[in-house]
């Protein structure tokens, strides 16, 4: 009696664990779903990657009044004591201000512990070529940043997926962005570690995205390059299997303006399972007609083209636009002005309304390089001779509280249009 009560305990075990290890991922689906684009890509001196400040200065050095290459503060006072990274710039009241580090593996958890907190479906992990030199200090930290994401969503239980940027990639150079998923694959288990439900699944397929492909700005690598780079992704016994997302120009129909003009590249673009067109900065928030001309002529018909040829569409939306100190005074501070939020709100009403969006790209969850982050920033960033935006006196969870309540919009849990249900 008791054997047999061991072999059904033992059973029991057995079952649950090879329901937890094979157990379905928190995400099947992007439709419905709001995501946001996630840098990652801040480091501090002290944090253990040896990088300096990147993307805090003007070079890993230096970070200091007047030099430095962000637009926005984050808003620090929720960060432990050991999350905060001391810097030469000085608060109002003459108190030193801190910034946060991506290396450290409990402030990106914090970001999605927000995510979960305000209702966010989760991210799509930039990770940018360049930085993917094989036993480089840049690699490792780009894998410790991937790994603390991977933990953090599946502890709030959001998703997560690989973004490759390839802006910067040589010519003849698309073989790094195999080499790196075959290194993501093998030894950190991406997309194969039954344990992770929180990878990113559409149409019973893990997303991968490719970002930059068919833009006119100079690019090294070629439409047929990337094209085979779809390819792989999607049918290569090994490393294949994946849903693919492309991020392309705002004009890839008509061809020009950021788009190149090679009729090649509808070919290519339709290889794909999902098309996400890049509208940061293609249309202000002063100027209404603006937006309501790119939602009629790109959103709607670009959306009306993919129904046609059988793909999904994911439009970008942005809160705001800022770059001046990241272009060193050259832009206008605060060049796309948020207006209380106003600006965000309205693209997400015609993406869904209009366009007859499904999902929906929030660039960026922690840009404060270029002024378009949704995350807790600062209305009292230091002074001196750096100049920040700030959330017009709002609170700092305002943009997360707005990204979430633009979720249930696409869920059908709220109206559309409904500012009042947004305060």
């Amino acid at each position: 009696m008791r054997k047999q009560l061991c072999l059904l305990i033992l059973s029991c075990i057995n079952l649950f664990c090879y329901s937890q290890e094979n157990a379905e991922p928190y995400y099947t689906s992007m439709d419905k779903t709001i995501m946001c684009g996630y840098q990652g890509w801040f480091t501090c001196p002290g944090d253990g990657t040896d990088l300096g400040w990147s993307h805090w200065g003007t070079d890993s050095k230096t970070f200091q009044p007047g030099s430095c290459t962000i637009d926005l503060w984050p808003d620090m006072s929720e960060y432990p004591p050991a999350e905060c990274y001391p810097t030469d710039f000085r608060y109002p009241d003459g108190s030193q201000a801190s910034v946060f580090s991506s290396a450290n593996e409990k402030t990106i958890i914090r970001h999605f512990s927000w995510m979960a907190d305000y209702g966010i479906d989760g991210i799509f992990l930039q990770r940018f070529i360049t930085e993917t030199t094989p036993r480089s200090a840049h690699l490792n930290w780009r894998d410790s940043v991937l790994k603390h994401c991977r933990k953090g969503a599946n502890q709030y239980q959001r998703s997560w997926a690989v973004m490759y940027d390839l802006s910067g990639l040589g010519e003849n150079q698309i073989d790094r962005v195999r080499n790196d998923w075959k290194h993501l694959v093998n030894d950190l288990n991406v997309i194969k570690d039954k344990s992770d439900r929180s990878y990113l699944y559409h149409k019973g397929k893990p997303v991968v995205a490719l970002w930059g492909i068919g833009f006119n700005d100079g690019r090294k690598y070629t439409l047929a390059q990337c094209g085979e780079l779809i390819d792989y992704f999607k049918n290569d016994p090994n490393y294949g299997g994946c849903t693919v997302m492309i991020g392309i120009p705002s004009y890839w129909r008509e061809g020009g303006r950021d788009c190149v003009t090679d009729q090649q590249r509808l070919e290519v673009f339709a290889k794909a399972d999902i098309l996400s067109p890049w509208s940061v900065g293609r249309y202000g928030s002063e100027n209404n007609s603006e937006l309501d001309n790119y939602c009629k002529n790109v959103w709607t018909r670009d959306m009306q083209w993919c129904q046609e040829n059988n793909l999904d569409y994911l439009p970008v939306i942005f809160p705001g636009f800022s770059w001046h100190n990241l272009q060193q005074g050259k832009s206008k501070l605060n060049q796309i002005p948020r207006l209380s939020g106003n600006f965000f709100q309205r693209q997400a009403d015609l993406a869904i309304n209009q366009a007859r969006s499904k999902m929906l790209y929030v660039a960026m969850f922690d840009e404060v390089d270029e002024g378009t982050a949704i995350f807790k920033c600062t209305n009292q960033p230091p002074t001196g001779n750096s100049p920040f935006c700030t959330y017009e006196g709002l609170p700092s969870d305002h943009y997360l509280r707005l990204t979430g309540q633009i979720g249930k919009m696409l869920r059908g849990e709220i109206p559309v249009q409904s500012q009042s249900n947004l305060k």
